[in-house]
């Protein structure tokens, strides 16, 4: 009974083995999605590209573009190799893995012979049954009846793990052939990726050699450009300041009608703890919308269906120009022409502006915080409109140059009087 008990617990051993989960697919799961955005946005900037190319004249947006163009292939490439690197390891993890249950399931066989043989030595002339009738006593007789049955329940079980692990075996045989099958697909990818970045480099040299032609051309645009962004600087800082004052101004009716109606029904003052005052406070409804949008940093939709940022925030180095550098209030995004611009989140229409030769200007109050969406040919909504997320609130002015548009986007945060300015690459969704 001892051979049999120590059987059992091998059984269980194995079972308990060939039960756990062997492979996590976590990591995998999130290069093929980052290969997939990747794709998506060469996708989109070629498109970009291709309609920019239509005028004979270049364009700025047309150099940021290519420039995003091969960014976004060298992170490509750079996520085939994780891949290839990923399906190497996991090719090895299989084959280590192939050859434990070839291992495992030759020891099985060879328990098996075992088994098979200890019965055979155990066995009784006048078999089973003369095995179990020979018995001394009834009792004797029901222990030899019940050796027998776990014996024979031992040998179906062994056989079934057998089985199992052939099962396995056939399946990490076949997840390996397709791994092997996916790494060639991946290599043969990244030499198309490889040619792909070439050749947008030879470009991107024509370009450059384009715009060195052009340098005092273009250093004139260059100075127009920064004097309408001032321009624009101004007027929006102007148009938030005014909706402060405008704030205050509100609140400060609000106490002086309810001081007024106090006196006029004579009720005593009622003095209240003093707390530190605010420069102006905001509705329940606003403080709550602003909370949310908070919450929601880097998780806020794109202010337009489809492009590519052409510029980022802060200071940018010009692509062509030598110790040239521009300094941006917010993004500028590539995107076809006279593309509707959306909110990227609810609130309040405080400002619509009008800027001469730089189109128009929407504001968006969200309690604390402002969203700004310049460069507006068309506005479909008024002050004072409240509107949702990803509400239309006008279409873009095409570019000069090429079958595009840029719209610019910005947010900023209002504490008290003072107004500062963040980065809209971290509060909008990648």
């Amino acid at each position: 009974m001892k051979g049999v008990n120590k059987i059992v617990f091998l059984f269980l051993i194995v079972f308990f083995a060939v039960s756990s989960p062997v492979w996590s697919q976590s990591g995998s799961q999130r290069l093929k999605n980052e290969q997939a955005t990747l794709e998506k946005q060469i996708a989109s900037t070629k498109t970009l590209l291709e309609k920019s190319k239509k005028n004979t004249r270049l364009s700025l947006e047309e150099v940021n573009l290519i420039e995003r163009q091969i960014e976004f292939r060298e992170q490509l490439l750079r996520n085939i190799d994780n891949q290839i690197r990923s399906s190497e390891l996991k090719i090895e993890q299989k084959e280590g893995r192939i050859q434990e249950l070839n291992a495992e399931i030759e020891r099985l066989k060879k328990q098996y012979a075992q088994l098979l043989l200890y019965a055979y030595k155990k066995r009784n002339k006048y078999g089973d049954l003369m095995f179990i009738f020979s018995a001394k006593t009834v009792e004797e007789a029901l222990k030899r009846k019940l050796y027998l049955e776990k014996l024979a329940e031992i040998q179906q079980k062994q056989m079934r793990l057998i089985q199992q692990n052939t099962v396995l075996l056939k399946e990490e045989i076949k997840e390996l052939d397709l791994e092997k099958e996916k790494q060639l697909k991946l290599a043969d990818q990244k030499k198309v990726e490889r040619a792909e970045i070439v050749k947008t480099k030879k470009a991107k040299e024509e370009i450059y050699k384009r715009f060195k032609e052009q340098e005092d051309e273009l250093l004139k645009e260059l100075e127009k450009q920064e004097r309408d962004k001032e321009r624009l600087k101004q007027e929006i800082a102007a148009a938030i300041q005014k909706e402060i004052a405008a704030e205050k101004a509100r609140i400060a009716k609000e106490k002086r009608e309810a001081e007024e109606a106090r006196k006029a029904a004579n009720t005593p003052t009622v003095e209240k703890p003093k707390k530190p005052e605010k420069e102006f406070s905001l509705t329940a409804e606003s403080v709550l919308i602003g909370e949310n949008f908070a919450s929601n940093k880097g998780k806020l939709p794109w202010p337009v269906e489809s492009g590519a940022i052409s510029q980022d925030y802060g200071k940018n180095k010009h692509p062509t120009l030598p110790n040239v550098y521009t300094q941006n209030n917010g993004i500028d995004i590539s995107t076809p022409k006279n593309a509707n611009v959306l909110a990227v989140f609810k609130g309040e229409v405080t400002s619509v502006i009008n800027i001469p030769g730089a189109g128009r200007v929407v504001i968006i109050k969200h309690g604390d915080y402002r969203t700004v969406y310049s460069n507006l040919q068309d506005v479909y909504v008024t002050k004072g409109s409240m509107v949702e997320t990803k509400t239309p609130i006008g279409s873009l002015l095409p570019n000069p140059t090429g079958d595009i548009s840029v719209a610019h986007f910005e947010v900023h945060h209002v504490k008290g009087n003072s107004v500062s300015q963040l980065n809209p690459n971290l509060w909008i969704a990648k």
